[in-house]
């Protein structure tokens, strides 16, 4: 499988230390594929958004597209197997998830050569699961565990303000998800995937068997 990066959010564009990987990565420069953090609509602010992030950092693409509901199911698949960067935007993760499943883009994904990225609510449905709370942002009334794509067999948990020391959080992670690794990232965070190594950026920590260990910053 090719390079992944998992981000939190990055309210004023792409960090430099970031930049400067993701410039050496991405060498393929064909087409950026958006996969919308909100399907049902044509046009979402999050979509339009990494748009700017990869043009202030000088990465430019030959074309780009955006996965929504106005897209059909098998203009999706060849627009996903000719991509250079596929990107899942932040947004509506549960929505993100349901349109990802319903049109099969999983194992499509799965199969590709091109530098997957996910922001936000991006970045959980490219986790083995994640979980669907109040306590991680989500408007719900019951907590229930979604499974991701699994492009790694981790969680990587993102919600705004997120803080270590949320015990109603890490209590409910624990309950949930003990045997599932969660990666938890503190306000502009991020990791880059490699061979199954791990690289880290900003404030993250591992909870795993209700062990915290704060990671190692490497780039």
């Amino acid at each position: 499988m090719s390079i992944r990066y998992y981000f939190s959010w990055f309210d004023e564009g792409i960090p430099n230390n970031i930049a400067t990987c993701l410039k050496k990565d991405i060498i393929e420069k064909k087409s950026l594929v958006l996969i919308s953090g909100n399907p049902d609509e044509e046009v979402f602010e999050s979509d339009l958004i990494v748009n700017k992030w990869f043009s202030e950092i000088g990465i430019l693409f030959d074309e780009y597209y955006i996965l929504n509901n106005k897209v059909t199911k098998k203009d999706m698949q060849n627009i996903l197997t000719e991509a250079s960067v596929i990107f899942l935007c932040g947004g509506y993760p549960k929505s993100q998830n349901e349109f990802l499943v319903e049109n099969d883009l999983g194992n499509t994904i799965k199969s590709c050569d091109a530098i997957i990225i996910g922001a936000s609510a991006g970045s959980m449905n490219m986790s083995f699961k994640w979980l669907s709370s109040k306590n991680t942002g989500q408007v719900v009334e019951n907590t229930s565990v979604v499974k991701g794509i699994g492009l790694d067999d981790f969680y990587f948990c993102t919600k705004a303000n997120q803080s270590i020391t949320d015990k109603k959080l890490i209590d409910e992670l624990n309950q949930n998800l003990h045997d599932t690794q969660t990666f938890i990232a503190i306000g502009e965070s991020a990791i880059r995937i490699e061979d199954k190594e791990i690289g880290v950026y900003g404030e993250i920590y591992s909870l795993l068997n209700q062990n915290i260990t704060k990671m190692s910053p490497s780039f």
